[in-house]
């Protein structure tokens, strides 16, 4: 076996692995989003409006975000002290069984105010596990990877997000091709029951990796940080902040494109909602694509150029997807959805996990990362929803104030990434390598 065989063989395996737990994670968080979008209005919280009772759903929505920072910061910290591997493991059994759990739950016709209070506890639970899960998961690629391989390896978990979209959304497009009345009583909650499934292989194959090479060294040499959390903001306080910002086109575009994209066309414009799930179909088949070749590209170019080409995109199409979803054709609204979801966002999303994770050292890399994805998420990618419906709802209709704030989030991210460091030829398994991002 040559030098290349042996390093390669061993990181399709992890990168394979890395990629069948985020696509339960992800699964299980779109699934939520759309029913929110779909049914939990009237299973929940049924005595408000319709578009009022969608925007309560979307506040248990962004209920998960908020607990993501927390599930980041324990999971974190025990992954940068006891190791990446095992808390991955944690992380999928309290994601993948509170969606189970969200399939058994009474609605409000059976116990009251009650369904929407466990609703969100369990809702919070998600949060926990994705906020544990989105940092193990590419670490274990990134910390394996040859150098110059790190962005393509590392886009492999972040393909769990079309994945994870694309199997919510075929679950959901089954289930809502039953009679109303079937889909309302029961149907809503098959994807729900089925993630188990999910579950249950993805813990079978994450079980069989190993811990990689980068922290496997940081803990012979005994140099583990004691409070990792604290390490990040008091050493690496300017990248984290940089980071944070620069994280904030790809959360909102995200989530607009997606969960209040289903509210708007199906309460606005009174279109069928198979017409949206159709197109994040294909929108999720088109970002599966994009994310590979970004991450390839940020290897040969750079993260912060590829990066920074998904958010110019967002922010000139704002407008442009708008119109296109305003005519209420099908093609239309499909191209639109496509070029915000499937290109703009997802050509951020394949380097991010590279970038993110390069800009710290090792004995605070899962702390640091999770750090920035987890809490940049909340004012930007937790509330996109809420708050795009409620601009929606004040301004009667119209959907011009989104598209400013799709714009505004755009602009935060192309001024972070101007003052963050380029990283893709850093070498990430020596923390001295890495002072440099300290600031």
């Amino acid at each position: 076996m040559d030098r290349k065989d042996a390093v390669e063989t061993p990181i399709r395996k992890v990168a394979a692995a890395s990629l069948l737990g985020s696509v339960v994670e992800w699964y299980d968080f779109f699934l939520y989003g759309t029913m929110a979008a779909l049914v939990f209005n009237s299973q929940f919280f049924p005595q408000f409006d319709p578009l009022v009772g969608t925007m309560i759903a979307f506040g248990t929505f962004a209920a998960g975000f908020v607990t993501r920072p927390l599930g980041g910061f324990i999971f974190g910290h025990f992954g940068d002290r006891l190791g990446r591997k095992r808390m991955l493991v944690i992380t999928m059994l309290i994601m993948g069984l509170s969606t189970f759990a969200m399939g058994l739950l009474p609605n409000y016709a059976a116990i009251g105010v009650a369904a929407p209070i466990v609703l969100m506890l369990l809702r919070m639970l998600q949060g926990i596990g994705l906020g544990g899960e989105w940092g193990g998961a590419v670490l274990l690629c990134v910390e394996h990877a040859p150098r110059t391989k790190r962005g393509w390896y590392s886009s492999w978990p972040q393909l769990g997000v079309p994945i994870g979209l694309l199997s919510s959304t075929l679950a959901v497009t089954a289930v809502t091709a039953l009679p109303e009345a079937a889909f309302q009583s029961w149907g809503w909650r098959v994807p729900f029951l089925l993630s188990i499934v999910l579950v249950v292989v993805g813990l079978v194959i994450r079980l069989k990796i190993d811990e990689p090479p980068a922290f496997r060294s940081l803990e012979n040499a005994e140099e583990k940080a004691a409070l990792p959390l604290v390490e990040v903001f008091t050493r690496h306080p300017k990248v984290t902040f940089l980071a944070m910002g620069a994280r904030v086109s790809e959360s909102v575009t995200f989530n607009i494109y997606n969960a209040f994209l289903v509210t708007y066309t199906v309460t606005v414009l009174s279109l069928d909602q198979s017409i949206v799930l159709n197109s994040l179909l294909v929108a999720s088949v088109v970002g599966f694509f994009v994310i590979l070749a970004a991450g390839r590209a940020s290897d040969r170019i750079g993260r912060r150029p590829v990066f920074g080409a998904g958010a110019a995109i967002a922010l000139v199409t704002a407008f442009p997807i708008f119109w296109l979803i305003n005519t209420g054709n099908p093609y239309l609204i499909c191209l639109g959805v496509v070029i915000g979801w499937g290109v703009a966002a997802c050509m951020m999303f394949g380097p991010e996990g590279a970038l993110f994770a390069e800009v710290f050292p090792t004995r605070v890399r899962y702390s640091g990362m999770s750090a920035v994805y987890q809490i940049g998420v909340i004012p930007t990618g937790a509330i996109a929803p809420l708050v795009a419906t409620s601009l929606v709802s004040y301004y009667a209709g119209s959907v011009w104030p989104v598209a400013v704030y799709v714009i505004a989030m755009a602009a935060i991210t192309l001024v972070s990434l101007a003052f963050l460091p380029e990283t893709h030829l850093r070498d990430i398994d020596d923390a001295r390598a890495a002072q440099p991002a300290a600031q």
